[in-house]
C-alpha cells in the first residue's frame, strides 16, 4: 500500500529548492533547468504548471505540467512522486501529447495513469541517455553550420520528415503545423538549429533543443535517407557537439532509442557515454 503523499503547484518562492534539486543530475534534467533558467518557476512564466513533491523541508521531486509531462526525481523518491504526480494528472485530464524524462521517474508514473488515460500509442522504456563533454572522437563536418533564418523554408521539410519518422505522426497534423514551424523558426533565430545545407537541399541536420547553463541536449538528429551510411551522421553529429560544447553549454547529451543499434553504434564513435536513461510516452 503507497502512502498518502500529495504535490502542490510551485510559486516562484521555490526557485531556489528546484534549483537545488534539478543541480543533482544536471544532464538528466536539462530539459527542465532550461526552461526554470529561463522562466522561473511561476506557473505564469512558465506557461505550465510546476508541481513539487515536499519530504519535510527538502524538494523531492517535480513535474512540468505543459505540452510534456516532464518528472523529476531524488533516487529513491521516484514512486513517491509518480503517486503525487499521478493524482494531479488525472484531476487534470490528459493534456500532455508525450511523458518524457528520466525512466526511473516516468513508468512508475505511467503505470499510475494507464487505468486512467488508457492505452499510450507507443511506450519507449528504455533510451539510453548520452553525454560527452570533450572533443568528439571523430573528424567534424565542416560543412554543419547554424541554419540561416532566410534557409526556414528550406530546413522545415527536413524537420518535419525527421519529426514523423522518429515519433511515428506528423508534426502539421494539429493547427496545420503552425505551432511546429514556430518552433523550428524560434531554434533557427537562436542559433540552436544546425544543418548541412547544399544546393538548397538538407543532408543532415540537428538541434540544440534544450539548454541549462551546465548542460544541453541534441535533439532531431536526421540524416536524408539517399546520403545514410556514408558516415555523415556521425561526422555531422560531431560538428553539433563541436559547436554545442562550445557555444552553448560544457556538457552535450542526447538520448537515442535502445533498439536503435545503428545510431547507438554511431554515437559512441562520436564520444558519447551513457549516464542515465530515460523514457518517453507518447500519446
Amino acid at each position: 500500500m503507497l502512502r498518502q503523499v500529495h504535490a502542490r503547484v510551485l510559486d516562484a518562492d521555490d526557485e531556489g529548492a528546484v534549483r537545488e534539486l534539478l543541480a543533482t543530475d544536471p544532464v538528466g534534467s536539462c530539459m527542465l533547468a532550461g526552461r526554470v533558467e529561463t522562466h522561473g518557476t511561476a506557473t505564469a512564466s512558465l506557461g505550465a504548471p510546476l508541481w513539487g513533491l515536499h519530504n519535510g523541508r527538502r524538494l523531492d521531486a517535480v513535474c512540468l505540467a505543459g505540452a510534456n509531462l516532464i518528472p523529476f526525481a531524488r533516487p529513491g523518491s521516484e514512486r513517491d512522486a509518480a503517486t503525487a504526480f499521478a493524482e494531479r494528472a488525472r484531476r487534470a485530464g490528459r493534456r500532455c501529447s508525450t511523458i518524457v524524462g528520466p525512466a526511473a521517474a516516468v513508468l512508475p508514473l505511467w503505470d499510475l495513469l494507464t487505468p486512467h488515460w488508457g492505452a499510450a500509442r507507443e511506450v519507449r522504456a528504455r533510451q539510453p541517455l548520452l553525454a560527452i563533454d570533450g572533443p568528439p572522437d571523430v573528424p567534424v563536418e565542416p560543412r554543419v553550420r547554424p541554419v540561416r533564418v532566410s534557409e526556414l523554408d528550406v530546413l522545415l521539410p527536413a524537420a518535419v520528415t525527421m519529426f514523423t519518422e522518429e515519433v511515428g505522426v506528423s508534426p502539421m497534423r494539429a493547427d496545420g503545423g503552425s505551432a511546429y514551424r514556430a518552433r523550428v523558426a524560434e531554434l533557427v533565430r537562436a542559433g540552436q538549429s544546425l544543418a548541412w545545407i547544399e544546393d538548397g537541399q538538407v543532408l543532415f541536420k540537428a538541434d540544440v533543443g534544450a539548454v541549462s547553463r551546465a548542460a544541453c541536449q541534441l535533439q532531431g538528429v536526421w540524416v536524408a535517407p539517399q546520403f545514410r551510411g556514408q558516415g555523415i551522421g556521425q561526422r555531422g553529429t560531431a560538428a553539433a557537439v563541436e559547436y554545442a560544447r562550445t557555444s552553448i553549454a560544457p556538457v552535450v547529451s542526447l538520448y537515442v532509442n535502445d533498439y536503435n543499434r545503428a545510431a547507438r553504434a554511431a554515437y559512441d564513435r562520436v564520444g558519447f557515454r551513457q549516464v542515465g536513461t530515460y523514457a518517453s510516452v507518447l500519446f
